[in-house]
């Protein structure tokens, strides 16, 4: 595996990720910005941030796949999240359950999370992207 995760001494364990990846891979996998797109187009979970991130997450896995990746092999998400409020993070935590849950892993690499005000559409609340390293 290309990528080993650490939680380094002096800060805080968070249990949905890890602080610190590591990456000793030779090919670097970007994947664009995830929706809460079904394959086909139409959106998933319409005002259920926790069913959308789920979504999210399944999107890049998907993505992953494509070119023989896996979330074993990411080193960093940015997830952005519509008019984002402290409240919310039970359903965040809720979708990062259920997706683990739906695609047998458990992804805790390091992640970013930014509020912000609106995404392509709508009725999009969250968007993932991923940065991966493989061999």
């Amino acid at each position: 595996m290309a990528i080993t995760f650490v939680n380094p001494p002096g800060l805080p364990e968070i249990p949905v990720y890890r602080q610190v990846s590591v990456a000793t891979g030779s090919k670097t996998v970007y994947v664009a910005g995830q929706v809460a797109w079904g394959p086909d187009g139409v959106t998933v979970g319409k005002d259920d941030l926790a069913a959308q991130v789920e979504r999210c997450y399944v999107n890049v896995a998907t993505a992953l796949a494509g070119v023989g990746a896996s979330f074993q092999d990411v080193a960093k998400l940015t997830v952005y999240v519509v008019d984002w409020t402290p409240d919310k993070m039970p359903l965040l935590v809720e979708g990062l359950a259920r997706a683990a849950a739906t695609l047998g892993v458990t992804p805790v690499p390091p992640a970013t999370m930014i509020g912000v005000a609106a995404l392509d559409v709508p009725e999009h609340l969250v968007e993932v992207e991923a940065t991966a390293v493989i061999d």
